[in-house]
């Protein structure tokens, strides 16, 4: 997957390009799904280009899981054929191979389906740094601002697992899954100041943003002191407020890819997959993601 300039989707297109080959401590893998993330389009539009500059023509996509089809001189512990899990900081994984650093790769467990691990590294490292960043503990009320989302998922399941009580924001449509998952769901958009201080029936010690809009500033009017507010999106309020912002690269190692994936494949971390595409129809797979009400995450098979 490609694009030249910046732009919405209409500036993806499929590339026909050389397959490429793994330097010295790299693995080529052949992709079976690679996940798609809101960074990725914040990123081909341009919203990120002081932080984040694309470099043209550019490739899209981070995470992604696979079949090992090649390995570079000096590699171990990896060889052809072994299935895996791993994510790549050149925005490659939008495609039938990608080439990765050895280090970069995890073992993908034989019960953790390909469409779940293709989409795992960008959510489930995002979410951990996240949890990690507001250090919820056993008897505090987290509140969870797109809760029902790829990472808001995670996020979710993460906190409860700490013992403490989530508030997870979302639309009325997502509130019996995260009731599921033991958070307590309240419905975002006017009003929900109150409906989050009914729900908490107390004070709130934290709060993780997932969304951006102005939760930050809802979170501080709640109470809850910056330094047990993150956000992953609004760095504009970071800024104001001196609010955390860790994410995904505050979390990102292949030790924590292999916790996660371990964690599903007992049934302890549970990560929905809204819908599948064929790489040739990823601007309809973005375009499903710009509703912002996806349950789950959106993967692509190459």
């Amino acid at each position: 997957m490609r694009f030249d300039t910046y732009g919405g989707v209409d500036v993806l297109y499929v590339a026909d390009v050389p397959t490429p080959t793994p330097g010295a401590g790299q693995v080529l893998v052949n992709v079976r799904a690679a996940g798609i993330n809101p960074g990725e389009v914040a990123i081909r539009e341009g919203v990120f280009h002081e932080r984040w500059p694309a470099t043209f023509p550019s490739g899209e996509g981070t995470d992604f899981a696979g079949v090992v089809a090649d390995v570079g001189s000096g590699v171990t512990g990896v060889a052809v054929g072994d299935e895996v899990i791993g994510w790549t900081d050149d925005r490659a994984s939008h495609a039938e191979y990608v080439v990765v650093d050895a280090e970069q790769l995890a073992v993908k467990p034989a019960e953790v389906g390909w469409e779940v691990a293709g989409g795992l590294a960008v959510v489930g490292f995002t979410a951990t740094a996240a949890v990690a960043a507001v250090a919820s503990t056993r008897g505090e009320v987290v509140v969870i601002a797109g809760a029902a989302g790829g990472v808001g998922t995670v996020a979710v399941q993460l906190v409860v697992a700490t013992g403490a009580t989530v508030i997870g924001l979302a639309s009325e449509a997502n509130h019996a899954w995260l009731a599921s998952l033991g958070a307590i769901p309240v419905t975002y958009g006017p009003g929900q100041r109150e409906r989050i201080e009914a729900a908490a029936g107390g004070g709130i010690d934290a709060f993780i943003d997932l969304f951006g809009g102005g939760y930050v500033a809802l979170a501080i009017e709640l109470g809850v002191a910056p330094d047990r507010i993150n956000t992953i999106i609004d760095f504009a309020a970071v800024e104001e407020f001196g609010v955390k912002s860790d994410g995904q690269a505050q979390a990102q190692s292949a030790a924590t890819l292999g916790r996660l994936a371990s964690s599903i494949a007992t049934g302890e971390l549970v990560i929905p997959v809204a819908a599948t595409y064929p790489l040739t129809q990823v601007r309809e797979a973005y375009r499903e993601l710009a509703k912002r009400h996806t349950h789950g995450k959106i993967v692509l098979i190459p």
